[in-house]
This record gives structure tokens, C-alpha cells and sequence, in this order.
């Protein structure tokens, strides 16, 4: 998921010109490139060989590349609906929950997100810095969520989204490394979720109640 910061903006007047839509055959093996990766990706994991997917997909490495000009890329392309699927429950938890366990809430769901592909983890930063409309709109609504947690003295003021895809990162990557201890990943997004409580945060909602969820 990109940081605020590095959010891409749209091209100001006078710009580059959006892209063109593709011509039926391109679209076509568009589709049949994100099938097999996600099969593929599913099979062998997220470092599975570029050569493999476009075997799979009945296609030359030279399309597969002209539409996905790196792995990063056509690994978010593969997991955009999941992208979105988050941006829609970050948003729900923003109008159902409190600040503290709306955020809590939506990192457990971000670690779910980061096991879709054995080996994720270890793109998850540049896959998140990719700009699709999927990535895009998790980013803003997990901003979103953060700002309001902070707002009401519930979460470090100190604390940055890219802080959070770090060590979502992180953990995802420990459990994927100790599979015999399958409540690794809970213990450490415990333990991360708590140290996010602001100081003067004592009592009432904690920010920590991911057990529950």
C-alpha cells in the first residue's frame, strides 16, 4: 500500500494523454495472462518464473512483458480485486467501529491480504507503490482510518501508513519463515497493534483487540 506521500496524482492539463484501450486480442491476452498467474502465483508462489505464466498462458514472454512490465506489476494486477475488496471493508470499519478497533481491525485484514501468494511479503511494498486503482483506494481508505485513530488520541501520532506496511510486512514474512508455529502471525500483530496505543491513551478503547475479531 503507498504512503500518502507517494500517492500518484493525475497528470495536469496539458499532460500525458490517458492510455488507450486495448484492441480485442490484447485484451484478450490480458485476461488470459492474469488467469495463469493467478494460478501459477497460487502453485508456486509469488516468486514463480515469468516464463512459467506465460507458458501457462498460451502466450510469448514478450506479450506477457508488454503488459506487465515487471513482477511487482502483474502481481498487483492480480491481487486488484482483493485491493478492492479491502478498500470496501476499511471504509465499512470506518462508519461501524471505533477509531482504535477500526484500525486494529483493518491491519489483521492488510495481514490476511499480505498471504494471498506464498511469497507476497517480500513485494508487498513495491506491489503497494504500484499506483492501480485497487492500490490506490486501499491506501486512502487506510489513511483514512489512521488519521481518525490519531485524531482521537487512540494511535502515536508518529506513526506513518508506510510504518504499517513495514511491519505487516514484517510479520507476514516471520510467520511465513516458523510455518510449525501457526500463532506466530497473531502474537506479533498483538504485540505491533499494542505498541501503537499513543502515550496518553490509558484505559476505555485500546487499539489492540484484534483476539476478538
Amino acid at each position: 500500500m503507498a504512503p500518502a506521500r507517494s500517492t500518484p496524482k493525475p497528470p495536469a492539463a496539458g499532460g500525458s494523454e490517458p492510455p488507450r484501450p486495448l484492441r480485442a486480442d490484447a485484451r484478450r491476452n490480458r485476461e488470459r495472462l492474469l488467469v495463469a498467474a493467478a494460478e501459477v502465483f497460487s502453485e508456486r508462489g509469488a516468486d514463480a518464473s515469468m516464463e512459467d505464466i506465460a507458458r501457462r498462458a498460451s502466450v510469448g514472454i514478450g506479450t506477457l512483458y508488454r503488459h506487465f512490465s515487471t513482477r511487482e506489476a502483474l502481481l498487483a494486477a492480480t491481487v486488484e480485486e482483493q485491493l478492492h475488496a479491502l478498500a470496501q471493508k476499511t471504509q465499512a470499519l470506518t462508519a461501524a467501529s471505533p477509531p482504535g478497533d477500526a484500525l486494529a481491525a483493518f491491519i489483521a485484514a492488510f495481514l490476511e491480504h499480505a498471504s494471498t501468494y506464498r511469497g507476497l511479503a517480500a513485494s508487498l511494498g513495491v506491489v503497494f507503490q504500484s499506483g492501480s486503482p485497487g492500490c490506490l483506494a486501499a491506501a486512502e481508505a487506510a489513511a483514512h482510518l489512521l488519521s481518525r485513530a490519531q485524531a482521537a488520541g487512540k494511535v502515536r501520532r508518529d506513526v506513518s501508513l508506510d510504518d504499517i506496511v513495514s511491519m505487516v510486512t514484517a510479520i507476514s514474512l516471520a510467520a511465513q519463515q516458523t510455518p510449525s508455529d501457526p500463532g506466530r502471525a497473531q502474537r506479533l500483530l498483538a504485540t505491533f497493534i499494542a505498541g501503537l496505543q499513543a502515550p496518553s491513551s490509558s484505559g476505555g478503547e485500546r487499539p489492540g483487540a484484534v483476539g476478538r475479531r
